[in-house]
């Protein structure tokens, strides 16, 4: 069938439009060849005849409906222009995407609003995800080139190009800010920060209003940002091209000069601006001609403001800030100077002496302004060996002037690129690859355009043929890897145009040809041109106007533009005299940007003119430099894999989401998109697999009907169904068609299924009418067997309320009886109660006194015993005192300044803890004091409820007895009974009130809730970021010491002694973990607390002689001892990486521990607490052997030995005891930090202490007589053991969310779980890989299912299972992990087009289904962990639901409450049939679904993705443990700890 028989009655064709471009409309009669004219009917109705000189005249036919806001363009069955636009107005307006490929390229269209599609949660979900796979956007090019970069290790490229306000900058910036997320920021370097800080500068310096822009970019840059071995950010270089110099001197109606000038002018009234001597904008001449002062929605301090940090980010001191805006106000006066003319013919410039603009411009610059004066006047020439000095007239002048300003700000622009590299530059190792974000300017095409747009345009042209030679080649390389035969696809290269610029004899030549003449002139040059391109050899791409000799036309890829050749040699010579430049270089203020002048012609700003011919012949000018910078560009750019981004501008009003079909198909032609759509239509651009193809036309197949067969059913029909042999061809793995084969198909297949369609309807119309039949034959029958058991049931209803009557009264009359009974027996009972108590307490008081009088005895006796002990142990602690002051007061006196910044840092952050606990402590008062006022209100209400339920069914039986016949009733018993009506109907209205009361309660204490909720979630956070921050601090300090260590070190003295350092020699901070032994020490009077180990470790650079004298003593220890003999430690001790903490544990171990396990006295129980709690607490302790314990029983031995310490009356080795535990507990979690086993168990011991400090405490209610409260006073203790259990949590969850992150995706959505039910991809477009993509697993590789996520929670619940913490803790643990597997999941699927579709809806609420099966069956779903799985739950249901009538509008709307209304739109929008059952959702169906979201106030959010990183706070349960005793305990042998129980 050929293309020409689609024109048929029915089909959709485009026809031009002076207004919208191309307008759709419907042919009304079948096209036959010869015919001279098309009948038609457009949108509204109307009917045309569009007229036809031959077949070749055919208006373009539409694509199908189901292809209809694709994301590829590519994929489209027929590729031309109004297909293109139709489909980006579609998605822009309707679907409100702003991002579409096409092909290679992105199309990005600039919304003008503020989209929240750029968040964290969105990198997140686009962070390691295939192209092909997600939705559009600019990350997903991002992320393509960041993972090409990782993986082939081979140079990216973005080259982002468009219009002035199409939105390149702000591309430019989300894809920078993309690779600081994904290559370093959660390092936290400066790299990327002083990147992301450059903007604001750049933007400052190099951003100008213009008429189509308020932020238009005047120069182009492409920044190189550096990776290092691991895919981090390790530097970045910035490259600018093309400043548009005469900005400054000169702007056009309605625009403004650069934004730093009228930010200056803003802030003039700090006081540190004064000296500039600014005034307002209108003030000088530089910032006037535009007429535009201020740009509305901008604040010019605020922006100098954030320019002015970003400098200090940089490095650039407020000093040299200063000089740079003293330069930039010399600039401005400098516009100022007023040059007047004299003499005869007014050809004389001079400047008056007392000019105040000139004598400012002096002062700020630090030059002599008489001279100044002079030589901008004056110029010198050198004739016959001699200099003259000729006046100059006052435009020469004026043109002096203008061209120092230029020539100032050109290099002050070079200055800071140049500061801005060094500070970009990588310190941290060498760069191993790169990606430039390119972000240049577009095609431009004005009424007036001159050099800078004859540039620009150059520049493009060049890009669009590298571009072009790009797709050809990933076509050619889709061709050869299929093995097709194929012929050489034929595209409109631009070298000739190319050729015309920059070629021999070219415009560039010719140009600098003129510029090197002694009297050229833009006439004569233009002249040249005429002569050589039009006279001697007419080129294609060259014209002259009709009605202008001073201007050239160049017909360029994009469109057809004339340049005015007026200035174009001044701007290519860009030059300013050398007499002025050398008083300049007088001066101090701007002698660093005149220093390489020498050597200008390296120098892309311009060229200096002097005196001499021969120096001025050998500068470069301005179009050689460009071309050059250039050049270098193409170069770089060809070395790298090169990602395309077209920005679009949708309007020139900035209305947000308005769509101008003529400037966007004006864009479309200028940014290569067509030409894309254009080498792909001239191949094969539908391309199927064999397995797609026969999912779809399956039907239209002969012969074998399996998927096995696909390729031979294939290629044994196709000739049939399509005779013209080369309208198709097959690969390897994929058949490939022409444009609009896919469309001949689909007509095809819709005859096919349409013939079956009648045949099904006959059959079902008869089935229909049977099936209504029996439905009336059984609606009678039903409705006779109603109607008699409505009789039956009447009568039963009579019989049960005389019984119930006769019930009643007879249990009345038992109820009164037993209440008096009752209360008799009461008083009773009562009696003989006090009166046994009182015999009871007279009793107890005379056994208080005897005991009373036994224990003061024994406490005298007591206290004379240990007033003893103390003087003697005061006396040796004098003495040890005495010894160790002189070593320690040398110390003092340098730690000192250091120790007030960090003890100021600890005083506030315990102040903040002292605050919150204070805070959630009169919560839960006032939470507890709501409680039980609401459950007094409750009991009250209740009984008030069952005493007027009783009267109610009192006054019905009392109404019942008066239907009876019955006496007449009297009128005082009438009035008696609607007494007790009206006290019925009061106590109603009370009670109601007492309802309202209770649920005005329930608010508040919700309320109240809440903010304690969100406190305790900002505090939790805060210590997340601690935590962060100090595991931050220790991966510096290991950084550096590796740093020292590298360099070379002096080896440890053989004979050196025990010390807190490793052994390691050099002399480095140590970590916090590194002095554990100091607070386990058994002298700990002449060590610091933990925290001043942790503090001194922290600021001080060395602590040798800090703890000489432990050290001292510890060798003493050794040498007395048998350690010295110890095999084990002798080994251990040479060891050079060992740190002094495992050491030390190894001699408690093989040396004390057994001398006091052997010894039956153990006099001092704090001695023996500390060599258990090494033995317990080690971070080196086997896993296997911390498993195996009882949950808790390390927490238990190290409660008993607190409270023997304090039992003992020393609170200091108490205090010291804990705060050693906790500094241990930190070192394990450090060391486990990815094992849920042993974080689960450190989270144990860390509650159970915590529980049993809390239990002992002086300030807690003891429960039971045999609890002894602790003397010591450690409620701060108590407060880091709750931060303790934080961190603990915390790191549970991070680790089982790293497990989970790569799998929720492939296993929740991708996998699946009902065999068959998806089926192989069918849709139409499938769009095609890009250059790179891969898969994420390789072809060994088994994807992950819903078993491997069900396997990591599994792991999580067996280790907290076997550690028994609390039901309630696990609970909030999985709530969180079950909202982190939802939110990832549900992001994915709002991202990807592919997984919206009723089959693949039905996967994925199965797979959840397991999810919520694998809670109920452990008993987690009730505490909150199955409803935040509720948002994926109501988005499946959404796939799967109606959404065609209004009806089905109304119960979306209803049904999905916990999606907002930007998701459920999402999913509909992405909603795509994968089979003949199912349609696309309409966008009249999108518009009513919209309208009712409008009127919903439900408090959703309005971002579209869900906070992956949210977290929810967590309360961990009081539970007091029963009374511990230390026979108790369960010890295993093998801790050899056994001597515990007798402490």
């Amino acid at each position: 069938m050929a293309t020409l028989e689609l024109y048929s009655k029915g089909a959709s064709v485009w026809i031009p439009d002076p207004d919208a471009v191309w307008v759709s409309s419907q042919l009304l009669q079948d096209y036959k060849p010869g015919d001279k004219h098309l009948l038609l009917q457009l949108s509204d109705g109307n009917k045309v005849h569009y007229p036809l000189g031959s077949a070749s005249d055919l208006p373009p036919l539409g694509n199908p409906d189901i292809l209809e806001g694709e994301n590829d363009l590519t994929a489209l069955s027929f590729l031309h222009e109004p297909a293109v636009l139709h489909n980006l107005r579609v998605r822009f307006l309707d679907y409100n995407s702003i991002y579409t490929y096409c092909g290679i390229v992105l199309v990005a269209i600039n919304p003008y609003d503020q989209l929240p599609i750029y968040g964290e949660e969105v990198i997140d979900a686009y962070s390691g995800q295939d192209m092909a796979d997600m939705e559009p956007h600019i990350f997903s090019v991002a992320e393509e080139s960041y993972r090409t970069m990782t993986r082939e290790e081979q140079n990216q490229s973005i080259i982002i190009s468009g219009e002035s306000g199409s939105g390149k900058t702000v591309s430019a910036k989300f894809t920078m800010r993309y690779f600081a997320a994904v290559g370093g920021a959660a390092q936290q370097t400066s790299v990327e920060e002083r990147v992301l800080a450059s903007n604001p500068i750049m933007e400052s310096i190099g951003n100008a209003k213009t008429t189509r822009n308020d932020n238009s970019s005047r120069f182009g840059k492409y920044i190189e940002i550096g990776f290092g071995r691991k895919g981090d950010i390790i530097g970045a270089n910035m490259r600018t091209y093309l400043l548009e110099k005469s900005r400054v001197v000169f702007q056009a109606s309605a625009e403004r000069n650069y934004h730093i000038f009228y930010q200056l002018c803003a802030s003039r009234e700090l006081p540190e601006m004064r000296s500039l001597k600014l005034d307002a904008p209108e003030y000088f001449r530089y910032t006037s001609q535009g007429g535009q002062m201020q740009i509305p929605g901008t604040d010019d301090v605020s922006d100098l403001e954030r320019a002015r940090n970003a400098f200090t980010v940089l490095g650039v001191q407020p000093d040299q800030q200063m000089e740079l805006f003293r330069i930039l106000s010399a600039v401005l006066h400098l516009g100022n100077v007023n040059i007047q003319v004299s003499g005869r013919s007014a050809d004389r410039a001079h400047i008056d002496a007392d000019d105040r603009s000139l004598a400012v411009f002096s002062k700020l610059l630090g030059v002599e302004g008489p001279q100044m004066a002079h030589w901008l006047c004056h110029r010198r020439l050198a004739i016959g060996g001699e200099m003259l000095v000729k006046p100059m007239s006052g435009q020469q002048a004026m043109e002096a002037r203008d061209a120092l300003a230029k020539h100032m700000y050109g290099q002050l622009f070079t200055w800071t690129v140049q500061r801005l590299n060094s500070a970009l530059h990588t310190q941290r190792g060498q760069v191993k690859s790169f990606i430039g974000v390119l972000d240049i300017y577009g095609f431009e095409t004005f009424d007036r355009n001159s050099f800078e747009q004859f540039c620009i345009n150059y520049a493009n042209e060049k890009l669009q043929q590298q571009f072009n030679r790009h797709v050809f080649h990933l076509e050619q390389e889709e061709y050869v890897r299929e093995e097709l035969a194929w012929n050489r696809i034929e595209f409109s290269d631009n070298q000739q145009c190319i050729n015309l610029i920059e070629g021999q004899l070219g415009l560039f030549d010719l140009l600098d040809e003129e510029c090197r003449m002694p009297k050229g002139s833009d006439e004569s040059w233009v002249q040249k041109l005429y002569n050589q391109h039009l006279t001697s050899k007419r080129h294609p791409h060259f014209q002259k106007p009709r009605m202008s000799n001073s201007a050239f036309i160049i017909l360029h890829f994009a469109d057809m533009v004339q340049y005015e050749c007026d200035s174009f040699l001044d701007k290519n010579r860009d030059t300013v005299f050398e007499e002025l430049i050398n008083i300049l270089k007088a001066s101090q203020l701007v002698a660093e940007l005149f220093q390489q002048q020498e050597n200008v012609s390296a120098v892309a700003n311009g060229s200096v003119r002097s005196g001499k011919r021969s120096t001025r012949e050998h500068k470069l000018t301005v179009g050689f430099q460009f071309r050059q910078s250039l050049q270098m560009l193409m170069d770089t750019l060809n070395s790298t894999t090169p990602h395309y981004v077209r920005c679009i501008k949708p309007n020139d009003l900035k209305e947000p989401f308005m769509f101008d079909p003529k400037r966007t198909v004006q864009q479309l032609r200028a940014c290569g998109v067509l030409e894309t759509i254009r080498i792909s239509a001239a191949g094969y651009p539908s391309r199927w697999t064999y397995e797609e193809f026969f999912s779809r036309y399956h039907l239209l197949l002969q012969g074998f009907r399996s998927e096995e067969q696909a390729q031979v059913s294939c290629r044994r029909t196709l000739p049939d169904l399509i005779p013209d042999p080369d309208q198709y061809c097959f690969g390897k793995t994929k058949v490939f068609f022409r444009a609009g084969q896919v469309a001949l198909l689909e007509r095809l297949r819709a005859e096919k299924l349409r013939a079956a369609a009648v045949i099904i309807q006959s059959r079902v119309r008869g089935w229909l009418s049977r099936i209504r039949y029996s439905k009336i034959l059984w609606a009678t029958v039903t409705i006779q067997r109603y109607s008699r058991g409505a009789l039956a049931r009447r009568l039963a209803e009579t019989l049960r309320y005389t019984k119930a009557a006769l019930m009643i009264q007879k249990t009345y009359r038992m109820v009164v009886v037993r209440q008096l009974f009752l209360m008799i027996r009461q008083a009773t009972v009562t009696i003989q109660a006090f009166t046994r108590g009182t015999l009871v307490r007279r009793r107890y008081r005379e056994l208080l006194a005897e005991r009373a009088a036994v224990l003061l005895q024994a406490r005298v006796r007591g206290w004379l015993a240990r007033q003893m002990y103390r003087r003697v142990r005061a006396a040796v602690v004098f003495m040890q005192c005495c010894v160790r002051r002189r070593a320690a007061r040398r110390e003092l006196l340098k730690l000192k300044s250091e120790a007030r910044s960090v003890e100021r840092y600890r005083e506030l952050n315990k102040g903040m803890e002292v605050k919150l606990m204070q805070l959630q402590l009169r919560a839960d008062q006032e939470s507890s004091a709501l409680r039980e006022t609401l459950h007094a209100e409750r009991e009250a209400t209740s009984a008030e409820l069952e005493a007027l339920r009783a009267t109610i069914q009192k006054l019905e039986a009392q109404k019942y007895e008066k239907l009876q016949p019955s006496p007449a009733i009297s009128e005082e018993e009438v009035e008696k009974m609607r007494r007790a009506e009206d006290k019925a109907a009061q106590e109603i209205l009370q009670l109601t009130e007492v309802e309202f009361i209770n649920q005005a309660l329930n608010k508040a204490s919700t309320a109240l809730r809440e903010e304690l909720d969100e406190e305790r979630r900002k505090y939790q956070g805060l210590l997340r970021e601690f935590t962060r921050l100090e595991q931050r601090y220790d991966n510096l300090r290991e950084m550096s010491l590796l740093t020292e260590h590298s360099k070379g070190h002096r080896r440890a003295d053989s004979g050196q002694s025990l010390s807190l350092e490793t052994l390691s020699p050099s002399p480095v901070p140590r970590s916090p973990q590194s002095l554990t032994p100091v607070s386990l020490s058994p002298f700990p009077s002449a060590l610091p607390s933990p925290e001043e180990v942790r503090r001194i470790s922290v600021t001080s650079p060395c602590l040798e002689g800090r703890f000489s004298m432990w050290s001292s003593e510890t060798s003493m220890v050794r040498e007395s001892g048998s350690w010295k003999n110890d095999e084990t430690w002798n080994k251990n001790r040479m060891s050079q990486n060992v740190p002094q903490i495992y050491v030390f544990h190894i001699y408690i171990h093989h040396t004390i521990l057994p001398q006091l396990c052997s010894n039956s006295c153990v006099a001092d129980s704090f001695d023996l607490a500390m060599f258990t709690l090494l033995s317990v607490f080690a971070p080196d302790v086997r896993v296997d052997s911390a498993l195996s314990l009882p949950p808790g029983l390390p927490a238990s031995v190290l409660f008993l030995c607190v409270r023997q310490a304090d039992c003992s009356g020393d609170q200091t080795r108490a205090r010291s005891l804990c705060s050693a535990a906790v500094t241990a507990m930190k070192a394990a979690l450090k060391k486990h930090s990815n094992d849920i086993a042993m974080t689960a168990l450190w989270l144990k011991n860390t509650c159970v202490l915590g529980d049993l400090l809390t239990q002992h405490s002086p300030k807690q209610t003891l429960d039971s007589d045999e609890l002894v409260p602790l003397t010591s006073d450690l409620s701060d203790l108590i407060r880091a053991l709750s931060d303790l259990c934080i961190q603990a949590y915390q790191q549970l969850l991070s680790i089982t969310e790293t497990h989970l992150q790569n799998i929720i995706v492939p296993a929740l959505l991708e996998s699946e779980t009902i065999t068959g039910l998806s089926g192989p991809a069918a849709k139409l477009g499938t769009p095609r890989k890009r250059a790179g993509s891969e898969p994420r697993t390789g072809p060994g590789d088994a994807a992950p299912t819903m078993a491997s996520v069900l396997r990591e929670l599994g792991a999580l619940h067996t280790a907290l299972s076997h550690q028994a913490l609390p039901l309630v803790l696990m609970e909030q643990a999985f709530r969180q992990l079950t909202y982190f597997i939802s939110a990832s999941a549900l992001n994915s699927l709002l991202l990807r087009k592919d997984m919206c579709c009723c089959s693949r809806g039905m996967q994925i609420r199965y797979n959840v289904s397991l999810l919520e099966e694998w809670l109920r069956g452990r008993g987690l779903q009730a505490g909150g962990a199955a409803a935040t799985l509720e948002p994926l739950i109501q988005a499946v249901q959404l796939l799967q639901a109606g959404k065609k009538t209004e009806a089905d509008a109304e119960a979306l709307v209803q049904t999905c409450t916990a999606l907002s209304g930007q998701q459920i739109v999402k999913i509909l929008t992405l909603y795509t049939p994968h089979s003949d059952l199912d349609e696309r959702v309409t966008l009249n169906f999108i518009r009513s679904v919209q309208g009712l979201l409008k009127g919903r106030c439900d408090g959703q959010p309005p971002h579209l993705l869900m906070d992956v990183r949210r977290v929810f706070p967590v309360t961990f349960p009081y539970l007091p443990p029963a009374v511990l005793h230390a026979e108790q305990l369960v010890i295993p042998d093998s801790l050899k700890i056994s001597f515990v129980r007798r402490v």
